[in-house]
């Protein structure tokens, strides 16, 4: 009875836990990947379609192949090749970042829905998860502990970008592009070729994350799978001051807000808790609001950063 008493009173934030790893892992991968771009001093506002047309292309590989992997590896290839058409218009002059980045976005967006009809009813399989609330008898314990691997995934990188923008070679070339094409230049680096790079990497992580939409949660393509979480990453990334973990706590702060309506659905709760299913929109425009000054910069933001190269 105790127990019983014990779960109903932590039945929400149990939930909120659980719901906050499932919501956030899309967003752990794609704010690494913009913060990977727009530390190279480049904004890519089109990971919203590269995050669609990845879940649409490792769902359909999935199903061709029935292996889970070979989807995500084939929407790694995809994210790729959207950042490396991205990276190569944006070197011209006066390309707009932004518009470009939008274009890209819809392109991605078309794309998906067009090819991907025909794999809106076949089931995939999906990627697995770890049971690390085996050793309890409640299942609400073991649903909160159920975590899939590409979370885990995710949080590792996190700590290995980290480290490696501050003591690699690879770290402090991207610094240096971000914070002063001449700078770069001086060295004899390219800036344009790095930021190529660095949009290609962008893109591979943001399909990662679409392909974890489609083949674990919430397991199934479907042309409204995103909800815009592509676009609410660059605010991630301001709000995280492109660091790296940073993106990864505040993906699990965006996380917790967009599980906190299917939490309180969940424990009975019939009144009022569709209002916070627009919790993660409502903190996306209290953080560009709060972030938003003009006098005064960013702190962290790289400096070469702009909307026209």
């Amino acid at each position: 009875m105790m127990e019983a008493i014990g779960i109903g009173v932590w039945g929400v934030p149990l939930a909120v836990f659980a719901g906050a790893i499932r919501v956030s892992t899309p967003f752990i991968f794609v704010s690494l990947g913009e913060a990977i771009t727009e530390r190279s001093g480049r904004i890519n506002l089109g990971l919203e379609g590269t995050l669609v047309f990845g879940a649409m292309t490792a769902y359909a590989v999935a199903v061709v192949t029935l292996s889970p992997w070979l989807g995500v590896l084939a929407a790694m290839a995809v994210g790729a090749c959207f950042g490396i058409i991205h990276g190569f218009i944006c070197k011209f002059p006066k390309v707009n970042d932004i518009a470009i980045g939008i274009a890209m976005m819809q392109f991605g967006l078309g794309l998906a829905f067009f090819l991907g009809k025909p794999f809106i009813q076949p089931a995939a399989p999906r990627l697995p998860a770890i049971a690390f609330g085996a050793w309890s008898d409640l299942p609400q314990i073991q649903a909160a502990l159920n975590i899939n691997v590409l979370f885990l995934v995710g949080a590792a990188l996190a700590l290995v970008f980290w480290w490696a923008s501050r003591n690699t070679r690879v770290g402090l070339i991207l610094r240096v592009v971000g914070d002063s094409s001449d700078a770069a230049r001086a060295m004899g680096l390219n800036p344009d070729t790095v930021r190529l790079f660095a949009t290609a990497a962008g893109g591979a992580l943001a399909a990662i994350g679409g392909a974890y939409l489609s083949l674990y949660y919430p397991g199934s393509w479907n042309e409204g799978i995103s909800s815009g979480q592509g676009l609410m990453a660059v605010a991630l990334v301001i709000f995280a001051r492109w660091n790296p973990i940073g993106c990864s706590l505040a993906a699990l702060l965006f996380g917790g807000a967009g599980a906190l309506g299917p939490a309180l659905q969940s424990v009975g709760v019939t009144k009022g808790y569709y209002l916070f299913y627009a919790a993660p929109y409502v903190l996306t425009l209290v953080i560009m609001i709060a972030t938003s000054s003009p006098t005064r910069s960013l702190a962290g933001a790289p400096g070469a950063l702009s909307i026209t190269k």
